[in-house]
C-alpha cells in the first residue's frame, strides 16, 4: 500500500511525538517531510533510495525525510501500514542520531553508514550478471 503524502505526514507526526523533546533541541529547521524521491545515483535507477538526511549547513540544522523515496519502496515491496510506520520511525531515529552525534562532535553513525553503503555496493556488484 502507498500512503498519501498527507497520511505519511500524519503518521510521522504521530511517531515523532513520543521521542524526548531534548532530541529535537538545536533542530532550528525541524523535521521536514518532502515530496521528493531521491534515488541513490551510485546504484541503477530504482534499486536504492535515500529515505532521509540530516542537514547541518548555512540554513541551520534540520532533517529531511523523502516521501517519494518511501512511496517508491512501498510500491515495489508491497508495504503494509505497519511497515510504513516502522520505516518512518527507524529513519527518523537514524537522522536524530546523526543530529545528536553532530552536536557532540562524534561521527560513529556516519562511519557505520559509509561501511554499510560500501557493503551494499559490493554485494550489488557481485550479483550483477557479467556483461551488464
Amino acid at each position: 500500500m502507498v500512503l498519501s503524502f498527507e497520511q505519511a505526514g500524519d503518521l510521522l507526526d504521530e511517531l515523532a511525538e513520543p521521542f524526548p523533546e531534548a532530541l529535537f533541541d538545536g533542530l532550528n529547521g525541524g523535521v521536514n517531510l518532502l515530496e521528493d524521491s531521491v534515488p541513490d545515483r551510485s546504484f541503477p535507477e530504482g534499486e536504492m533510495y535515500i529515505l532521509g538526511e540530516y542537514c547541518d549547513d548555512l540554513l541551520g540544522r534540520y532533517i529531511n525525510l523523502y516521501y517519494g523515496s518511501f512511496a517508491a519502496l512501498a510500491e515495489k515491496e508491497h508495504w503494509t501500514e505497519e511497515v510504513w510506520s516502522a520505516e518512518l520511525k527507524q529513519t527518523l531515529s537514524h537522522e536524530l542520531t546523526h543530529h545528536m552525534e553532530t552536536r557532540g562532535g562524534l561521527h560513529a553513525l556516519d562511519d557505520k553508514d559509509a561501511e554499510e553503503l560500501a557493503a551494499w555496493r559490493a554485494e550489488y556488484e557481485e550479483t550483477e550478471e557479467p556483461g551488464e
